[in-house]
């Protein structure tokens, strides 16, 4: 099975193959809040998830989510001058649920009850720097090839 790295000092996402070759990387942006698994924290959470659910598939690329449901907007410069304070949720969710119990899983550290998703930001948004409340973001066109690229089940390893 395929599998990805999150490595959040170098703000890169690396999928392997199940050989463990590298098939892509991708420039990404984590927490600004650095790494940590506290709901409320607004942090990355470290460790081993899983992608639980894919969230998106065909629709077409810059769609806005809320609450994993697209709003039927599409994301425009003129749409986010409108709404500046928005955290911004487009083209795909990768919905990650931690594996490791006390650590991302249950409690006060579920990484699936803090919403953690591999999803896409606008393409004006900066990668490679912590920008996010939580989430890894990436841009438009790296999140549906990705998307594209894994089934729910794969595994995820974000580490600090």
């Amino acid at each position: 099975m395929k599998s990805i790295l999150i490595d959040i000092p170098s703000q890169t996402l690396t999928l392997f193959d199940e050989g463990g070759v590298t098939l892509c990387a991708y420039p990404v942006s984590t927490s600004k809040n650095g790494p940590g698994e506290q709901s409320g924290s607004y942090c990355t959470p470290r460790g081993e998830h899983v992608v639980r659910a894919k969230i998106g598939e065909g629709l077409p690329p810059n769609t806005v989510f809320v609450r994993r449901r697209p709003t039927g907007e599409v994301w425009s410069p003129a749409l986010a001058e409108a709404a500046p304070e928005r955290d911004w949720i487009l083209s795909r969710i990768l919905w990650l649920c931690g594996c490791e119990p006390g650590v991302n899983r249950w409690g006060e550290v579920d990484s699936m009850r803090r919403y953690i998703y591999i999803h896409g930001t606008p393409d004006t948004e900066p990668m490679g720097e912590p920008r996010s409340i939580g989430c890894i973001r990436m841009r438009i066109a790296d999140v549906i090839e990705l998307f594209d690229l894994v089934p729910p089940g794969t595994p995820v390893t974000i580490q600090a």
